[in-house]
């Protein structure tokens, strides 16, 4: 069972005002070099560069997380996780978020201190500061949260639509924990792939690696949030390519859930798994920097055929997460 408080219980948030709720959340987060003015006037003011990334995420109790799963902390934890991947995977440095909150006034300040500070960890070993952000209430049982991250690039953005034929396709981080440890919730297993499990609330990307591989001259660059096989189609279909995956490649990611969740479940986690945040990356032959490793390659359509992604020389169905038909 997750730790921390319940959205239901405690102190519920119409027994305060906006101002008393902010009082109570602001000190928790963090500030960094680039805020030149912190939250508490109408807007902050943060230092850019010439070149500045910006994305959003937004997640919504019942669709996105469970309260019997995972804790407001893991819930921080999770959504900083997801944005900064975003930026990361440009090839940037993030610098600052902006939060939302709307939620059910019956639910717990507890755990909404408790979420703030998932926020500030998280924020906190990536050194980002929380520029500030917004609440609002909502109808009953609501709660969502929404991040706007920004960060800097120091040279070009790495795009989707770079991958050339003869470059190798390589991934920096793990490949379908959180998908097994998803599947160990839903099954109430959690005890048998604990890692997983903590992948899944808590998502580690691996930030550092985005601008070193846009350095060492990465083509095509993204988080693996929605599945490898669908994050690694949309690179395909934006270059004009075919990615194929090295399915010996991929046998140690099976291999690592296997015993938890079965073979043919540890196959699918890792093709078709999402929010792993892992940095899927296409690179020229001999540029790719230490921490990635290879699973595939790319090369040019045959004469008629489309953009797409194989495994083993095996064209695949894509799937994998999708906000509208899941």
């Amino acid at each position: 069972m997750r730790p921390g408080p319940s959205l239901g219980g405690g102190t519920p948030l119409r027994g305060l005002d906006e101002d008393e709720i902010l009082a109570r959340i602001l000190p928790t987060f963090p500030h960094s070099r680039d805020l030149i003015v912190p939250p508490g006037d109408d807007a902050s003011v943060l230092r850019t560069g010439e070149r500045t990334i910006a994305t959003t995420d937004t997640v919504v109790l019942g669709r996105d997380w469970l309260d019997e799963w995972s804790s407001g902390a893991d819930i921080g934890h999770k959504v900083i996780a997801q944005n900064l991947a975003d930026i990361a995977a440009m090839g940037g440095r993030p610098t600052g978020v902006l939060l939302t909150l709307v939620a059910d006034p019956d639910i717990s300040m507890e755990w909404v201190q408790d979420h703030a500070r998932g926020i500030a960890e998280a924020c906190s070993a990536a050194g980002v500061a929380v520029l500030g952000g917004d609440l609002s209430s909502a109808p009953a049982g609501v709660v969502m949260v929404s991040v706007t991250a920004l960060g800097v690039l120091e040279g070009e953005p790495v795009l989707r639509s770079g991958a050339c034929p003869g470059h190798v396709v390589a991934v920096n981080g793990s490949l379908g924990l959180a998908a097994a440890g998803l599947m160990l919730l839903a099954a109430n297993r959690a005890e048998r792939h604990t890692t997983a499990v903590d992948r899944q609330r808590r998502p580690r990307p691996p930030l550092s690696a985005g601008p070193q591989a846009a350095a060492a001259g990465a083509s095509a660059m993204l988080d693996v949030s929605d599945g490898l096989l669908r994050d690694g189609g949309r690179i395909a279909r934006a270059s004009r390519v075919v990615i194929d995956l090295d399915p010996e490649a991929l046998e140690a990611d099976i291999a690592r859930v296997s015993e938890a969740v079965g073979q043919e479940a540890a196959r699918e986690c890792v093709l078709a798994g999402g929010e792993e945040h892992s940095l899927l990356a296409t690179f020229p032959a001999g540029r790719m920097p230490p921490g990635w490793r290879v699973i595939g390659g790319v090369r040019a359509l045959a004469s008629g055929e489309n953009p797409e992604i194989f495994v083993g020389g095996v064209p695949q169905q894509v799937t994998g997460w999708d906000h509208f038909r899941g």
